[in-house]
């Protein structure tokens, strides 16, 4: 789950959206897609545009849960770290995963411009900050995602971090120059009228009763009529219902809420100049500036549902915590929505059965996943793209039932924790190191001074010093040889006998 901008600014145009559908007739079609959130609005609006016949049946409304509540940051990756995705199915594979991803985010720019979603207010820019000091590591990972990812990518040290996000609590960054964000819930609902005007049927306020897979054609019943499909698409996450059951249950639902401040004035830039989507390396903080002068910030996740004001004090004070310039901050609007999560963290992806396709297991994924399964899927179906295949490893698991989700509660509680102390240790060592360096100028400055003086006259002594004798004199002899000069003692001196 992702943020959202403020009602005002976020919410559909309701002059351009039509009037709900319900599905009141039997229908034959190409198609039929379960679930109208990103990716299966997605799927709709491919397939259609390569001339299948489509039906999106949807429970509620377009965009109801999460897809309609998100930040709607863009970038390519996915939830998994690349270490791990290439530990787990090989570099090369890893790699054309990443593509994908790549292809998922810039066909979301595509669709997302000023002629096709007016007002979309699509901003650049993305910035994975960490709280702990790991300039060691920057070097490495910039250089596997710039020569073998191909990803545009910068490594921000402390100081240019800290000169956009004016706060001690983060410390090095990686700015991705191409990333952007978009205003989440009006582009689920352009996606929607996209999708329309390439043929695709949409139907709200109609819940899938049971699934038929077997045979050529697949039946699905709903409360009012009954439809047929050549091909099965399941992207209701972890709202499929009964009839889907066991599939649900591999997913593990999560809630994340999210909140907008009231404007913050002046004061705001006093805190953050950067206009793009900030996220922390832990996956806590997560942020960005909406409407000019107001905070859009995300509360962390938890497994059970509750309502969204309960989590506005938790978001404030969060803010106050890493931005305490900012004081009391007031909070306009709060709201959330569930995602499902895998237990291996990657999307699900691919074919269950002839027919009967999967797309979903979103959480923590982003909105650059949904739009590339969305398109694999259907290019999948009707032109035999087998890339889907990539994802075969990452299968079908349980997810716990309900000891998952005390699980993961408590999983959540536990790496807040060990980031709050990681970052903590952090902060300490920096201003150790801080103050060692400053001793140090001290003590230089010290020695400096010390060596520039000049040096202190000796104090006389009570005794005049006695002159050392000098070497011997000579003086040439009536013969030439020299001889020893005599002293006064020397001419009472008599020779002996030679």
């Amino acid at each position: 789950m992702s943020e959202t901008s403020t009602s005002t600014t976020n919410g559909p145009d309701a002059g351009t959206t039509p009037e709900p559908l319900r599905l009141t007739f039997d229908l034959d079609v190409d198609i039929c897609v379960v679930g109208a959130g990103l990716a299966g609005l997605t799927v709709a609006l491919e397939a259609a545009r390569l001339g299948a016949s489509v039906a999106v049946l949807e429970g509620r409304h377009v965009g109801w849960n999460a897809s309609g509540h998100q930040l709607g940051t863009v970038m390519p990756g996915y939830g998994l770290p690349i270490a791990d995705l290439i530990a787990r199915i090989g570099f090369e594979d890893t790699r054309e995963i990443w593509a994908l991803s790549k292809e998922g985010a810039e066909s979301i720019r595509a669709n997302a411009s000023e002629q096709l979603m007016p007002g979309i207010a699509l901003s650049e820019g993305a910035l994975e900050v960490s709280n702990v000091d790991v300039g060691d590591q920057l070097i490495s990972r910039l250089q596997m995602l710039g020569e073998d990812f191909e990803t545009e990518v910068e490594g921000w040290q402390v100081d240019r971090v800290r000169d956009h996000l004016k706060t001690d609590r983060y410390f090095h960054g990686v700015y991705y120059p191409k990333a952007f964000q978009v205003d989440g819930r009006k582009y689920v609902h352009g996606l929607a009228a996209l999708a329309r005007r390439a043929g695709a049927r949409i139907f709200e306020d109609t819940p899938v009763v049971s699934i038929d897979s077997s045979g050529i054609r697949k039946r699905i019943v709903t409360p009012s009529a009954r439809l047929r499909a050549s091909h099965i698409v399941l992207a209701g996450n972890i709202h499929l219902g009964a009839s889907l059951l066991r599939l649900s249950r591999t997913l593990l639902p999560v809630w994340r809420y999210a909140a907008v401040t009231a404007p913050l004035g002046e004061r705001l830039a006093e805190a953050i100049t950067f206009q793009g989507s900030v996220t922390d390396s832990d996956g806590i903080d997560h942020f960005r500036i909406v409407n000019g002068d107001r905070l859009m910030w995300v509360s962390p996740e938890t497994t059970w549902n509750a309502r969204p004001e309960r989590f506005a004090p938790a978001v404030a004070r969060r803010i106050r915590t890493i931005f305490p310039q900012l004081g009391r901050v007031e909070i306009s609007e709060t709201w959330g929505g569930a995602v499902g999560h895998t237990v291996h963290g990657m999307p699900q992806i691919g074919q269950l059965r002839r027919g009967l396709w999967v797309t979903s297991g979103f959480g923590r994924q982003g909105m650059n996943t949904s739009a590339m399964a969305g398109r694999l899927i259907a290019r999948s179906i009707l032109w035999g793209d087998e890339r889907w295949r990539l994802f075969s490893p990452f299968e079908l698991v349980w997810a716990g039932g309900p000891t998952g989700r005390v699980a993961g509660h408590l999983i959540g509680i536990w790496g807040r924790g060990s980031s709050a102390a990681a970052g903590a240790l952090a902060r300490y060592r920096e201003r150790a190191r801080a103050k060692d360096r400053q001793r140090d100028v001290r003590r230089v400055e010290a020695n400096r001074q010390a060596g520039t003086r000049p040096p202190r006259p000796r104090p006389p002594s009570g005794r005049p010093r006695p002159e050392r004798p000098g070497p011997p004199a000579t003086v040439p002899s009536g013969e030439g040889e020299p001889v020893m000069a005599r002293s006064q003692e020397s001419e009472n001196f008599t020779p002996g006998p030679v």
